[in-house]
């Protein structure tokens, strides 16, 4: 089953599991967010459509973060007259999981369960910077103390190079 939501000026495309990122909304990170703005359901039965909006149709979503989006570049110049300026921006933007879509006579939920990591925390765990949690990094912690530590090899230093001057060569 999915659902065509509408919010912040925009049309998403959601079926329960879905995580999307729209425009930031009020609250806190695991709060619950209901779309009562369903434009259209399509399931088992068939399609339905609103007119513009569908009755007592509702897409039931949590709320994982609120964030700064991807930057945005704004470059002005007025060629010839030493005319540049260069501003940015940061779009604010929440990140939602779809938990329940209902409406048009059919329901459908989500039964996995929503994690609240940040997009931030992914991204070091995927470059291997950020430990997935606190109980393995203390399982490897004594294995590795009991290895014993190995010594570098030392590294040998070079012969002096003999100077050559210029009567002899």
């Amino acid at each position: 089953m999915y659902a065509v939501i509408k919010t912040g000026g925009k049309q998403y495309r959601v079926q329960p599991g879905d995580t999307i990122v729209v425009e930031k909304l009020e609250g806190e990170a695991g709060a619950n967010v209901s779309f009562g703005e369903v434009l259209m359901v399509g399931g088992d039965k068939g399609v339905t459509l609103g007119a513009p909006l569908i009755e007592g149709a509702a897409v039931a979503a949590t709320l994982i973060e609120t964030r700064k989006g991807e930057k945005v570049k704004i470059f002005k110049k007025i060629r010839r007259q030493g005319y540049r300026r260069t501003r940015g921006h940061r779009q604010p933007e929440s990140v939602l999981r779809i938990t329940g879509i209902e409406g048009a006579g059919e329901s459908a939920k989500w039964d996995g369960e929503v994690a609240l990591t940040t997009k931030a925390e992914i991204n070091l765990r995927a470059r291997n910077l950020a430990s997935r949690s606190a109980a393995p990094a203390a399982a490897e912690a004594p294995a590795a103390e009991a290895a014993p530590a190995k010594k570098a090899p030392a590294k040998k230093k070079a012969a002096p190079k003999a100077e050559v001057s210029g009567d002899e060569a």
